[in-house]
C-alpha cells in the first residue's frame, strides 16, 4: 500500500504526517515533527539551513524512504512577514526540503497553499461571514451578496491554529499530543496538524480522496 507525506516547513520544527493510501481514503500512520538543533550553530545562515536540512534527511527521510510514499505535499510559505530576511530565509529552506525530498524520495513534491489545505480537508469550517471585524452583524443584504470563506463562522481573532488542532484531534483520537510544564500544547502540535490538513486537504483537492 503507498503512502502520502505531508510537511510542514519552518526553519526551526517540520511536521510530518504519513497517511496509508486506500484508495478511497486514508488512514493516518505517523504525525510527528523535527525539530533540527544544531550545536555549535554556524555563523553563516546558509551553512545552518543546510545542517538543519542534513539533520532531516537523516532524522526521517533516510529511515522512512522505503515505505512506499508516492506522493508529498508541502505547505507554501507564507510571505506575510514585514522582515524580508525572514521570507528570503524561509523561502530558501523549503528549496532546500523540496530538493532534498526529491533527492532521497525520488518524487517531486507538491506545493498546496493552508488556505486550500484547511478548505478541503475540513470543508465544514466553510462558512458565510456573519459579523464585520468590529463585531457588528452585517445585513441581511450584505450577508445574500457573501460567498462562504474559511472559518467565517467564527470570531475574526480566532487563532486558526488552534481550530486545525481540534478538528485534527476529533478525527484522529488516538493521537498523544505533547504539552508544556504549564499543561499548554506546545507549538509543535500545531505543525503536526498542519502538516495532517495538507495531505488531507491535497488529495481531496485532487479529488483522489472523498
Amino acid at each position: 500500500m503507498s503512502r502520502i507525506l505531508g510537511l510542514d516547513v519552518s526553519t526551526k520544527t517540520i511536521g510530518i504526517a504519513i497517511f496509508e493510501d486506500s484508495g478511497e481514503n486514508g488512514k493516518l500512520q505517523l504525525l510527528t515533527h523535527i525539530t533540527p538543533k544544531i550545536k555549535p550553530k554556524p555563523s553563516d545562515n546558509i551553512e545552518l539551513l543546510i545542517k538543519k536540512v542534513q539533520v532531516f534527511e537523516s532524522e526521517f527521510l533516510e529511515k522512512y524512504s522505503d515505505i512506499d510514499i508516492s506522493r508529498v505535499f508541502i505547505e507554501e510559505p507564507l510571505l506575510r512577514s514585514n522582515n524580508v530576511n525572514t521570507v528570503a530565509t524561509l523561502l530558501r529552506f523549503n528549496g532546500m526540503i523540496c530538493r532534498s525530498v526529491y533527492e532521497v524520495l525520488n518524487i517531486v513534491p507538491e506545493f498546496i497553499s493552508s488556505y486550500d489545505a484547511r478548505k478541503f480537508a475540513f470543508p465544514d469550517l466553510m462558512s458565510i461571514r456573519m459579523f464585520k471585524k468590529s463585531g457588528e452583524k452585517y445585513s441581511e443584504k450584505e450577508i445574500a451578496k457573501k460567498n462562504p470563506v474559511l472559518f467565517g463562522g467564527l470570531p475574526y481573532d480566532i487563532d486558526k491554529k488552534v481550530v486545525i488542532h481540534q478538528k485534527v484531534s476529533e478525527l484522529e483520537p488516538q493521537v498523544i499530543w505533547m504539552y508544556d510544564k504549564h499543561n499548554k500544547l506546545t507549538k509543535e502540535n500545531y505543525d503536526m496538524t498542519d502538516a495532517y490538513a495538507c495531505v488531507l486537504g491535497g488529495m481531496r483537492k485532487c479529488g483522489d480522496w472523498s
